[in-house]
């Protein structure tokens, strides 16, 4: 087949944006499913291993061009020093995540002789490539192939296999019909209505409720990024933090007050005044609260735990840090010549705390394990957290700050792998965002309650019940990477015998 022509590329960009459609907030599954089956189909039409890798690049360049635009959102929060990078960051993140699919279609050529065997290494190298980006250069497992089914009971097979178990079977059901035509489409339609199916029962099943009741209170001050540094604004955003804090209880007292990423505008000092003023102006009630501070040279992205008196009780440095957002590599030597990361507002840019952690909140709210804003997109680590010696964590507790993204896809998306996360664990999660989605999650991924988006206010919940720890919350990814690996290298060998 000669070289793919400019309209080709143009259709498989398009056919890749349908597939982009299963990711929230459009959740569109019975889009994304048959147009990756058209995208499979095409780029194992090509024999050439080049030729299939720039098929597949083009197909996932529209994808994640499709998926990732709110990347451009930061650059407008200051324009004025940012502006000029925004039309070069979707195409390099666009191309840049490509690579991934670039690298399967190559694969997939070298492993299939004939279409339908590279249709089946194509959907086996897709899958893969989604656990690479889960790992490599610090890992960005963000629009991956299994996310369509967020907010589907097909999502509840994540308990067993998580987000890599979900992406193999959304990329084998969509090469089911370039493999073996209409019964191959059968079978496809079988393997979706048999996970929905499973996925229904799980849910139809009872959460367990919580040792004792606990009710958290989740305030969201709806601080517009663009606001939140200046110096007038800063103190109002503030005020509402602590005015919503300090609101009467509609029902039970709240045994804790969680407060978003960086919600505080000055920097921390735990033997300062400002512990103590937080406490009196949250009406002497716990609060967990998202904080900058310093130690020595270095600066943290962190959670605190005040007491009703405002004594530090806990403390959480943010690990998985935002590369170029929160941190620069050789970041030491760029700050000599004045060049910072993106988001850091304390120095040059954060350092990374020790790693995944548990905090103890003490009697009826026990462990929870924390997370900032992207640590939530890597499950890995919230397994790697529960393995931690000690009693198990309760719940999980995401601090976050999204009015970075604007407000079309990518807050949602945020809060659609917050849920899978939840899934994974068998533990709730309760979200407090800046601009929102603030929520609380059962351990099944379900959203009980929420504040909408860009509105400011506070939210008293019920902490809901855990369950049993399940298969990935046990063996995390290791069963699904051997798995894959299997798979490819079966893959290499079936290819080698034919060539005998």
């Amino acid at each position: 087949m000669p070289s793919l022509r400019w309209i080709d590329r143009g259709w498989l960009a398009l056919l890749g944006g349908l597939v982009a459609a299963g990711q929230a907030p459009l959740g569109a599954w019975y889009v994304a499913l048959p147009a990756l089956w058209l995208v499979i189909r095409r780029v194992a039409a090509e024999s050439r291993p080049r030729h299939a890798a720039l098929a597949a690049l083009f197909a996932g360049a529209g994808h994640f061009a499709a998926a990732l635009f709110w990347i451009v959102e930061p650059f407008f929060v200051e324009p004025w020093r940012h502006g000029w990078m925004a039309p070069f960051a979707l195409p390099m993140m666009a191309f840049g995540m490509a690579l991934f699919w670039a690298g399967a279609g190559w694969g997939a050529a070298l492993l299939g002789r004939t279409p339908a065997r590279r249709a089946l290494a194509l959907a086996v190298c897709l899958a893969a490539g989604d656990a690479l980006r889960g790992y490599v250069f610090t890992g960005f497992p963000w629009a991956l192939f299994g996310h369509v089914w967020i907010g589907t009971p097909v999502a509840q097979a994540a308990a067993l296999a998580g987000s890599l178990g979900l992406s193999l079977a959304t990329t084998l059901a969509a090469a089911l019909p370039a493999i073996f035509g209409l019964r191959g489409a059968a079978a496809a339609l079988a393997l979706v209505a048999g996970l929905w199916a499973g996925g229904a029962w799980r849910l139809a099943q009872p959460v367990p409720p919580p040792d004792r009741p606990v009710t958290l209170r989740i305030v969201q001050p709806n601080a517009a990024q663009h606001l939140k540094w200046q110096p007038g604004m800063a103190e109002v955003f503030f005020q509402r933090l602590l005015d919503h804090s300090a609101a009467p209880a509609e029902g039970p007292e709240p045994d804790l007050v969680i407060w978003p990423e960086t919600a505080v505008p000055w920097l921390f000092d735990a033997e300062g005044a400002l512990p103590q003023a937080i406490a009196a102006g949250a009406g002497g009630r716990r609060i967990v609260l998202g904080l900058q501070r310093a130690e020595g040279a270095r600066y943290y992205n962190s959670l605190a735990v005040l007491d009703g008196a405002g004594r530090l009780q806990g403390l959480y440095d943010k690990h998985h840090l935002v590369p170029f957002g929160e941190y620069l590599p050789a970041g030491d030597l760029l700050a000599r010549v004045g060049i910072s990361a993106f988001a850091a507002q304390a120095g040059h840019g954060y350092s990374a705390g020790p790693g995944p952690a548990l905090l103890d909140l003490g009697a009826g709210l026990g462990r929870v394990l924390p997370l900032i804003c992207y640590e939530a997109v890597f499950p890995q680590e919230l397994t790697a957290a529960r393995h931690l010696p000690g009693p198990p964590p309760g719940w999980i507790l995401q601090a976050t700050n999204d009015a970075w993204f604007g407000s079309l896809s990518g807050p949602f998306q945020h809060l659609a792998q917050a849920r899978l996360r939840a899934i994974e664990q068998g533990l709730p999660l309760i979200r407090a965002a800046n601009t929102g989605v603030s929520a609380a999650i059962d351990a099944r991924g379900r959203v009980l309650a929420a504040l909408p988006l860009n509105e400011e206010g506070h939210l008293d919940i019920a902490l809901p019940g855990a369950l049993p720890p399940p298969p990935y919350a046990r063996t995390g990814d290791l069963p699904m990477l051997m798995l894959l690996a299997a798979l490819l290298a079966g893959l290499a060998l079936l290819r080698l015998r034919k060539r005998d």
